[in-house]
């Protein structure tokens, strides 16, 4: 078996923040890459002060990390560089010469400004792979337009399927546009990479929250592509399969997901109402979802004579697709995230229990493992480290770029 990490000898110089560009990073810096976060000297990444919660020391005092940018910065070096001054650009520059890797989530036609584009940069390092991530793309009417997860979800369509049929629509309750922009983004570089052992050459990767938005649209976009239909919210109830939904137990709600007629037959049969898979009405999928609406309620008034643990061990016996709702004290006590490792710990120098809890990397390689490397840095953790190995700067040149505010903080 081979212990080398996937993306080992990758350099990541990472210019974006908040979330979707972030959480490429991550996943990166995940498969072994060298991912080199550049943030703003004395305020760094935005998210870092997105909270409560905040990491707590020792003593129980909040700390200046969040919790949401511990989320998707893990395994990054933090270089404190102030991109708006000159010899900040430049240090940017030789940086990304060296790198194989650039990403970035500035406003479209920004790094041009700086010098830091696509464009100039690829004429010093041909091989370089150089991902915008924006709001809405380089190019079309709203190219300009800065992009917000929350916007784009309304936007691009996902709350118009969001929530109650007779409720407001509702946005995802995490960042979901911001994070699947992530992973197309992710998709992307690593498709550019695997081109580059073929062309030698580097290229630029354009991915905006909109574009990935509408894309995993999916069914319900192809829907109403084939019948011109604008499909309606339903709250947790499926629009092509039925039934597959939250219903009421004895003490609360747990979820049936029937995907077919057979597993159907077997779940009213041993509630007692084996009529029903012989009833045209619901004899198959397509007419159960012709008649959902008399359909649901006589399994609710079914579901709801039992207790929600009995219903879901009745379901795992027949076969049949059921499960919990659990919230996130539950989720994370469950001996299925300790089974996968997907609650993971590293030490981290403000934390006063000494390390953190983080989400693990949901990747399992049989032969090149998920490598963490270290906790979400501080602010310029690494800027004298960075600039002294890939740049060759002595300490008094360090100490001259700190004094003149081109970099930052250098722990």
């Amino acid at each position: 078996m081979s212990s080398a990490a996937p993306l080992a000898g990758i350099v990541v110089l990472d210019l974006s923040r908040i979330l979707a560009g972030p959480t490429a990073t991550q996943a990166l810096a995940d498969l072994g890459a060298e991912v080199i976060k550049i943030e703003r000297p004395g305020h760094g990444d935005d998210t870092r002060k997105w909270g409560p919660p905040f990491v707590r020391d020792s003593d129980g005092r909040e700390t200046s990390e969040s919790a949401y940018y511990l989320s998707a910065n893990r395994g990054k070096k933090s270089v404190a560089i102030n991109i708006a001054e000159p010899e900040g650009q430049s240090l940017i520059r030789k940086l990304a010469e060296k790198a194989d890797i650039l990403i970035e989530n500035f406003k479209s036609g920004d790094m041009a400004r700086y010098g830091l584009d696509y464009a100039s940069l690829s004429d010093v390092n041909p091989r370089l792979i150089y991902c915008s991530i924006t709001g809405f793309g380089q190019t079309g009417p709203n190219a300009h337009r800065a992009g917000y997860d929350f916007l784009i979800q309304g936007e691009a369509g996902i709350m118009s399927l969001t929530g109650e049929a007779d409720g407001r629509p509702l946005k995802v309750g995490v960042g979901i546009a911001d994070v699947m922009c992530g992973m197309y983004a992710l998709t992307g570089i690593l498709a550019a990479l695997q081109a580059r052992h073929r062309s030698g050459r580097g290229q630029h990767i354009d991915v905006c929250l909109y574009d990935t938005q509408v894309a995993w649209l999916i069914n319900q976009g192809v829907g109403y592509l084939t019948d011109g239909q604008v499909p309606p919210r339903r709250g947790n109830d499926h629009p092509t399969i039925v039934p597959y939904g939250a219903f009421p137990a004895s003490d609360g709600e747990f979820i049936i997901a029937i995907g077919n007629d057979a597993q159907f037959r077997r779940f009213v049969s041993d509630a007692g109402r084996a009529e029903l898979a012989d009833d045209p009405r619901f004899a198959t999928n397509a007419e159960r979802v012709r008649n959902r609406a008399e359909l649901i309620p006589i399994i609710e008034e079914m579901t709801r004579m039992r207790p929600a643990s009995c219903w879901l061990e009745r379901l795992e016996a027949l076969s049949v697709p059921g499960g919990p709702i659990n919230d996130l004290r539950q989720v994370f006590d469950s001996p299925q995230v300790a089974a996968r490792d997907m609650r993971i710990s590293l030490p981290h120098p403000l934390a006063g229990g000494g390390n953190v809890d983080l989400i693990g990397n949901p990747l399992k390689f049989s032969d090149t493992p998920v490598h963490y490397g270290n906790a979400p840095p501080l602010l310029g953790q690494h800027t004298a480290e960075v600039l002294r190995d890939h740049l060759g700067l002595a300490r008094q040149e360090l100490d001259r770029l700190k004094a003149s505010g081109v970099i930052g903080e250098m722990e």
